[in-house]
């Protein structure tokens, strides 16, 4: 499963001396991988618990909608000491489009046969067997 989020695309958004600020913990000028990782798994875990519901997992591909949150959300956690205003609006920002989602107001654009059809979706099929001795109600 490709990640929905990386580090270039962390830096992208944020840029280097955010980033450096709140993931190179060990002081030595980089961003720590570990730290860069638990913050994506922690996005990608959020996401997959609100896009799971209506999507097959993992996404065959990633849309950019779903890049854009992890990155939002990755970056919110990586501020361990209180994000600033626009990281949290951010953050509040992919959490509301993760509920849209997870409530059928937004459809992701992902490819064919991620998406479960309406026909499977939900749906019971009890089926009723005749018993063995050929009847129902204790009749023959």
């Amino acid at each position: 499963m490709a990640a929905y989020a990386t580090l270039a695309d962390l830096l992208a958004r944020a840029g280097e001396d955010e980033i450096l600020q709140v993931a190179d913990r060990d002081g030595d000028g980089a961003a720590d991988q570990d730290v860069i990782a638990s913050a994506i798994a922690a996005a990608e875990s959020e996401i997959n618990g609100y896009i799971g519901a209506r999507y097959r997992l993992p996404l065959s591909t990633i849309p950019d909608l779903v890049t854009t949150w992890a990155v939002s959300i990755a970056r919110y956690h990586l501020h361990r000491d209180g994000a600033p205003e626009h990281v949290v609006r951010d953050w509040k920002s992919a959490m509301d489009g993760l509920r849209d989602v997870a409530r059928s107001l937004v459809s992701l654009p992902v490819s064919d046969g991620a998406q479960p059809s309406a026909d499977d979706a939900g749906r019971v099929i009890l089926v009723k067997q005749r018993p063995a001795w050929g009847g129902f109600g204790g009749f023959p």
